[in-house]
């Protein structure tokens, strides 16, 4: 009866740190790596958001990885040094820094965007795992930044260093870590940085070297997998054993695949660079014992250019390569509005309880209602005098917004946003 007692309070013991870990904001587009971000509604209007403090760094497109007390943000110090910092949450205060040799240049077609440091961190409640810009994944302690392993993925696997440099974001879950590096989707030990299976390896060129896009787990057909877009195709891949449970090629303009795939039901959303709008639908095959099949149930003329969308009920609310907002119907494909308006080249989503911020490029933060039956803005304020290409991060009623050269975090005050319109 004794050992059943510990038995239970170490279970509940863990289901409170992954509650805790899943109510901050620790990885790529969130706790889910959908844009959804738990908690209570916000106020109907961006009135009440306050600035609380502001911290200049080096330049980044890193969004900003929040846990309980402490907020880290990845920059890139100069030409050859790239670094990550741990800041207090509530005051932006130093905590720690770390910072190590590495580079990266992009063609100079896309001078424009910079060469600076591209991937957010993930974080698995004592570790966070950052990569830079050659391709280098470092494993750093959350408490001191002292670093515990290192990959050097061109290097392990003797592939080239991506043309736009490592944009992809790793994916933390259990014991391991999945990193889309070396043109391949590799499962790493998180203890030990050592390889446990490499998959889905492509031969390098200008429209194959490196990912734009970030790997998830999802559920599809009543089967766990990693969903994967790389330059090629869209693909499914358990888990334990890297197996490749179905792939589906998809048009590409010099494969960029960029956005992050969507899950919806037993289908995934997704949209190439330039290109259409599609709904992948994961089915088992008839006959065949655990084998699975990828089908397009439509495609449509929107491209949704390089902001990963967010599914909220039966609709994808997307941000298109002409800067205006479109609603999906996912069930059919057909359009359910879309904006007039023109904004930013690039926004970043995030969702709660109906409603939708989205942080444009241009340093606008704008409040949307998630209504499939029009486009309904809300509120829009200026939070930043800088660009904004940083995906933005929310935890509780605060707001952390990555810009080009700084982190600023904001808060809902007066009620805060469980006293929501």
């Amino acid at each position: 009866m004794r050992f059943l007692h510990l038995h239970v309070a170490l279970c509940l013991v863990g289901l409170a740190a992954h509650a805790a870990i899943a109510a901050d904001w620790p990885q790529w587009r969130g706790p889910e790596r959908d844009g959804q971000a738990p908690g209570a509604a916000w106020p109907q209007s961006l009135s009440d958001l306050e600035p609380s403090w502001r911290v200049p760094l080096g330049k980044g497109y890193p969004g900003p990885v929040v846990t309980a007390d402490k907020v880290f943000v990845v920059e890139t110090v100069d030409r050859n040094t790239v670094g990550v910092r741990a800041l207090a949450r509530d005051t932006g205060a130093l905590l720690w820094r770390t910072t190590w040799p590495g580079s990266g240049s992009v063609p100079f077609f896309a001078r424009a965007n910079g060469d600076w440091v591209r991937s957010t961190p993930a974080w698995d409640g004592a570790v966070l795992y950052v990569g830079d810009m050659s391709e280098v994944v470092v494993a750093l302690d959350g408490e001191t930044g002292a670093e515990r392993w290192r990959i050097d993925f061109s290097d392990r696997y003797d592939t080239p260093v991506p043309d736009f440099g490592f944009a992809s974001s790793p994916l933390v879950a259990g014991e391991f870590l999945y990193v889309q590096a070396a043109n391949s989707l590799v499962k790493i030990d998180k203890y030990t940085g050592e390889t446990i299976w490499r998959r889905l390896e492509i031969d390098p060129g200008i429209a194959s070297n490196g990912a734009f896009s970030s790997p998830v787990l999802a559920i599809l057909a009543g089967t766990e997998q990693l969903v994967a877009l790389n330059r090629h195709a869209l693909y499914g891949v358990a888990p334990d054993d890297g197996r490749v449970l179905w792939g589906k090629p998809l048009p590409h303009f010099r494969g960029m695949h960029i956005l992050t795939p969507l899950i919806w039901g037993d289908t995934i959303f997704t949209s190439p660079y330039r290109e259409r709008s599609y709904r992948i639908d994961i089915a088992a095959q008839d006959g065949a014992d655990g084998a699975l099949m990828a089908t397009a149930a439509w495609t449509n003329k929107s491209s949704g250019n390089m902001s990963s969308p967010v599914v909220i009920g039966d609709h994808a609310y997307m941000h298109l390569g002409n800067s205006r907002v479109e609603c999906i119907d996912l069930a059919s494909g057909q359009s359910a509005w879309r904006s007039e308006r023109r904004f930013g080249k690039y926004w970043s989503m995030v969702w709660r309880d109906g409603q939708i911020l989205a942080l444009d490029s241009d340093g606008v933060l704008f409040l949307l209602a998630a209504n499939p039956e029009r486009f309904e803005l809300r509120d829009e304020r200026v939070v930043a005098a800088q660009e904004t290409w940083g995906h933005l991060a929310v935890s509780g009623d605060d707001l952390f917004v990555r810009e080009l050269e700084a982190i600023a975090a904001w808060r809902w005050v007066a009620g805060e946003s469980a006293a929501a319109d």
